[in-house]
């Protein structure tokens, strides 16, 4: 049976864990505090980590996924009031959106190991395919 790690898991639903290149750092998102949220745990020190400016009430944050250090967290958010992917970079504290041209749906985002590179689904073309953005 796998090991449940103590200290980040909830009695909401946690969800859609991504390791940094050095397995330091842990993101995954949850429903804990009343809103879908993205987290950030740092392994080593077994603390969360603050992502000022990430999360936000009025929408929810999902599917993230980590650079190999851990600066840029690419993940979906309904901020705009539909599923749009964004990118966190933890040095200035703030969200790019990366989908503004993208009509469809968009799920499953992932980024390179630089962070420069951006992979996602989308059905912009009428079914699901594979969208790459350089940043």
């Amino acid at each position: 049976m796998p090991q449940v790690v103590g200290g980040i898991n909830s009695t909401s639903a946690d969800q859609h864990p991504s390791y940094s290149g050095d397995g330091r750092y842990l993101a995954f998102a949850s429903d804990r505090n009343g809103s879908r949220a993205v987290y950030l745990y740092d392994q080593e020190q077994k603390r969360f980590v603050n992502l000022p400016n990430l999360n936000h009430r009025n929408s929810s944050q999902d599917q993230p996924s980590l650079s190999s250090d851990a600066r840029y967290i690419v993940y979906i958010s309904t901020e705009r009031g539909r599923p749009d992917v964004m990118v966190y970079d933890r040095d200035n504290e703030r969200s790019e959106l990366i989908s503004a041209n993208i009509r469809g749906a968009v799920a499953n985002p992932t980024i390179s190991k630089d962070g420069r590179k951006i992979s996602f689904e989308t059905t912009q073309l009428g079914q699901w395919h594979i969208a790459v953005v350089e940043r």
